[in-house]
Formats: C-alpha cells, sequence, structure tokens
C-alpha cells in the first residue's frame, strides 16, 4: 500500500518562489524532497519545477524591483547604481595634462618594458 500523498498548497508554493526559494529550500519548507516538488509542478502545472519556477519566480523580481527604486528616492547610492543598469549612465574620468611630451615618454616607456623617470624642472 502506497503512502499518501503529502499535500502542497498551491498559494504558499507560488510565493515561495515568488521569495526565490530554490528547490530545496521549497522542499524543506513543505518537508518534502526535491523529487515530490517535481511531481508536484508536473501534476499540477504540466510542467517540472524549473519551468514553472521561472513564471512564478516574476513577481518576486517586481517586488525586488520596486523596492529598489523606492530606496533610490532617498539613498543617493542606489540611485546611481540604477542610472548605471538601466540608463547606461557611467563614470567618466578625464585626464588633463600640459606635458605632453611627459605623456609620451611614459606611454612610449611602458611599450618597452622601461620605466622611466620624468625629469622635473
Amino acid at each position: 500500500m502506497a503512502r499518501p500523498r503529502k499535500e502542497i498548497d498551491k498559494e504558499q508554493f507560488e510565493k515561495l518562489c515568488a521569495l526565490q526559494c530554490t528547490e530545496e529550500e521549497i522542499a524543506g519548507w513543505f518537508s518534502v524532497s526535491p523529487d515530490t516538488i517535481d511531481r508536484f509542478c508536473k501534476r499540477t502545472y504540466k510542467e517540472r519545477f524549473a519551468a514553472v519556477f521561472d513564471k512564478k519566480r516574476a513577481p518576486g523580481k517586481i517586488s525586488i524591483r520596486r523596492a529598489q527604486f523606492r530606496l533610490a528616492e532617498k539613498n543617493a547610492t542606489m540611485a546611481i547604481w540604477l542610472g548605471k543598469q538601466y540608463l547606461g549612465q557611467r563614470d567618466r574620468y578625464e585626464v588633463e595634462t600640459n606635458d605632453n611630451d611627459l605623456v609620451i615618454q611614459f606611454i612610449e616607456g611602458m611599450k618597452h618594458g622601461d620605466s622611466p623617470k620624468p625629469e622635473t624642472g
């Protein structure tokens, strides 16, 4: 006689996916094996866990993104990071020099493995 099937709450399962929980973590939550989670997905969604997880994790990603944008309103570091990620913004460094000869001498020295000492005047 087969043992009774362990019930997995579909709504709870989907919330755990949205929280980006791994298959092992979800299995631990329901006190079942990862194979049981995969069988649940096949019965319930007609797909394996990986395919279901890819679909059900989207609300969690949206939630994280929403929290990041709220944080960016008060946190300059987060605002800068989001600008770099989504707006193509970047740090720009410009170097100015009035002594082009020294710069060229240094570059040439680096090409040949020398470490030229700049002349000071």
